[in-house]
């Protein structure tokens, strides 16, 4: 018996501590579990699908569960939350929107040309044949004063006999009229001298070159007759050439004088020309849809020759400091603009932004993003496709307090009604999308307030200290009064006074 006692003693004294320690084992384990329930469950490619169990997505793929503390980081509309292990496997590299000066080189193809500043173009002025030339080939050498051809012209032998003929009669006004016929005929002053010195008409008279250089467009030999209006050559010096360019109508804006250009040739590989922009043409060309532009360079070797080939390359820069983000951070549909922001602790949101000049590697910014901002460089196509499909596009201000309506008051359905029969109000159905309890901010997608005409909006709202947040939960409907408060003449400005749940027989 007395075994039997003690073993039943056992027993109880047993049961009782096994389950004591029970209790002391379970309890913490169920507390986390409570601490870790999910949420909801969301398809993993659609953030919108919501179940309230798990399950599958139309898709075919397993429901996600959402914890609060993943509820509570999403703070704005297309934001979406990603694990870091997540964020390496994707290769996610980001970038800091920064200010600085956007080198804008604008790359072209161009062609050496003489420089018409110092091009001779070389005309008789008398009829006459070309008795001897001087020069056989264009491309010829010549220095000035050089002989380049000598001419039979019976214009010229009748003004050298007029000045013989006024010296003989020794008239001084015929003198001096008749050597400035000689000079209008363009006859040298070496042939003028010799004429004085001689007194003997010269048949042939030969022509010097007016400036060193080389000889172009040779349109003579020996026996020509040529005549006033004739082209006989040109002669132009190589010391400084013109490359003249062709620039697309959409940079025409970025060029000006003086600005800097660099250029090579193919016949010279690895030498560089430094020169600069002279002049933009004012005329655009109807066919091509392009402007003309020159620029010189200095040639004191003489490599460069007339009509090569060139590459060239016009460096502009804006004068202002310019908004600036990579090139491959900007997603361009055609229809919109956009890069997406990291926002740290792995959230990303999708902007839209406003375009200005777009260089080789980087995008000047107009509007959307501000100095010190952080946007995603590498894998952003993926990101966007999830953040915008619920993304308002707007830029998130991070360093001023957001647009936040207070909750001031919650009563029960029996005091549906404004305090100040004078204040206007109005009642509008709504449902929680987000609860922020640490700092005890919901969001709130309100119905349209037809009475007042406005249309329906998600609002995020700061609850009052004597409401307890923990009676709310994520989908849960409410139906809410506003007020227009003395000095309210916006949304912003307007105060929710009661606040009840429409589900079940839950009131708050």
């Amino acid at each position: 018996m007395k075994i039997i006692n003690t073993a039943i003693g056992g027993i109880v004294v047993g049961s009782a501590l096994t389950y004591t320690m029970m209790q002391w084992s379970t309890t913490p384990i169920e507390s986390a579990a409570t601490e870790q329930k999910p949420l909801y469950w969301v398809a993993p490619m659609d953030a919108n699908y919501r179940r309230d169990k798990p399950g599958k997505s139309p898709m075919g793929m397993d429901l996600v569960a959402v914890y609060a503390d993943e509820a509570q980081k999403t703070t704005s509309p297309g934001t979406v939350r990603i694990n870091p292990n997540v964020v390496n496997n994707l290769g996610v590299r980001t970038a800091q929107v920064s200010r600085q000066s956007l080198h804008l080189p604008i790359n072209t193809v161009g062609y050496v040309r003489y420089n018409e500043d110092s091009l001779v173009h070389i005309h008789p002025r008398v009829e006459g044949w070309i008795d001897t030339l001087y020069v056989k080939t264009t491309g010829q050498q010549v220095i000035k004063d050089a002989p380049l051809y000598a001419l039979y012209s019976p214009q010229l032998v009748n003004a050298q006999e007029e000045f013989l003929l006024a010296r003989k009669r020794d008239n001084s006004g015929l003198i001096a009229a008749s050597l400035e016929r000689l000079k209008a005929l363009q006859m040298p002053s070496q042939s003028i001298a010799q004429l004085s010195k001689t007194g003997q008409v010269q048949q042939t008279v030969v022509f010097t070159a007016p400036q060193s250089g080389v000889v172009d467009n040779l349109n003579i030999r020996e026996g020509f007759y040529v005549k006033p209006g004739t082209t006989l050559m040109s002669i132009g010096a190589l010391d400084e050439v013109w490359v003249e360019a062709e620039i697309f109508e959409r940079q025409a804006s970025q060029v000006k004088a003086n600005l800097a250009a660099t250029m090579t040739l193919g016949f010279l590989p690895g030498e560089i020309w430094e020169g600069k922009l002279d002049y933009v043409y004012p005329t655009l060309d109807p066919v091509t849809r392009t402007v003309r532009v020159r620029m010189r360079f200095a040639n004191p070797e003489r490599k460069l020759k007339p009509n090569m080939f060139a590459q060239v390359t016009i460096h502009s820069e804006l004068a202002e400091d310019s908004l600036l983000v990579p090139r491959e951070a900007v997603i361009r549909t055609g229809a919109q603009d956009r890069v997406v922001m990291a926002l740290g602790e792995g959230q990303f949101k999708s902007v839209a932004v406003k375009l200005g000049v777009i260089s080789t590697d980087k995008i000047q910014i107009l509007a959307g993003l501000e100095e010190g901002d952080t946007v995603v460089s590498s894998a952003q196509f993926l990101l966007d496709s999830e953040s915008s499909i619920s993304s308002d596009f707007k830029r998130m201000d991070h360093d001023a307090q957001p647009n936040i309506h207070k909750i001031s008051d919650m009563t029960d359905m029996s005091h549906m009604q404004s305090t100040d029969p004078s204040v206007p109000s109005a009642m509008v159905n709504g449902k929680i999308l987000q609860i922020d309890r640490e700092n005890r901010v919901l969001t709130i997608a309100r119905d349209a307030i037809e009475k007042w005409q406005r249309p329906a909006a998600t609002m995020d709202f700061q609850l009052a200290d004597n409401i307890d947040i923990q009676g709310l939960s994520l989908e849960q409907n409410i139906h809410f009064t506003f007020e227009i408060r003395e000095g309210a003449e916006q949304e912003s400005a307007f105060v929710i006074v009661f606040l009840m749940s429409l589900e079940g027989d839950h009131n708050l």
